[in-house]
């Protein structure tokens, strides 16, 4: 029988591409000079430091620039609070990662009351889309683009 996995996760290595990418062109920008300005990334944060909150502003618009050129969905950062010391600023920043209960409720939901035949099971933090048909499992896939959960979805593990 047909099936297909939904999930939403984040490429690391493209993550760690534009990252690198980012603290590149922050290093060379002209507003940037002098400064310790940078993006770290570990596990599944980045840790943004600059000197001020209006740094902070400035690098946050060039990550997501090289994050969209290497075809990383944005949705999937969570902006956290600044905090401020002396003469220098941080800013967390978690990355959405899983496809939590709630959301996947949602889909489940949505599957059910648009009469398709197929079935939806939630398995962790995926879900399974199960169907007889390969069209079936296409036009969920479509159902579930054209849907917005708030997170970015992707769909693997397609079996025939």
């Amino acid at each position: 029988m047909p099936s297909f996995d939904t999930v939403s996760e984040i490429d690391h290595h493209e993550l760690t591409n534009a990252v690198d990418q980012a603290n590149r062109e922050i290093s060379t920008r002209y507003d940037f000079k002098g400064s310790n300005a940078k993006i770290e990334f570990s596990g599944s944060e980045l840790m943004f430091h600059g000197e001020s909150r209006f740094q902070l502003q400035q690098m946050f618009p060039i990550l997501l620039q090289k994050m969209s050129k290497r075809g990383l969905d944005i949705n999937c950062l969570k902006m956290g609070e600044v905090v401020e010391a002396a003469k220098t600023a941080k800013q967390p920043v978690t990355m959405q990662e899983g496809i939590d209960r709630e959301i996947a409720r949602k889909i489940v939901k949505l599957i059910k009351e648009s009469k398709m035949k197929v079935q939806a099971a939630i398995q962790g933090e995926q879900v399974r889309i199960t169907g007889k048909k390969r069209d079936d499992l296409q036009q969920a896939m479509k159902l579930m683009k054209d849907a917005d959960m708030g997170i970015p979805l992707q769909f693997t593990n397609f079996r025939d």
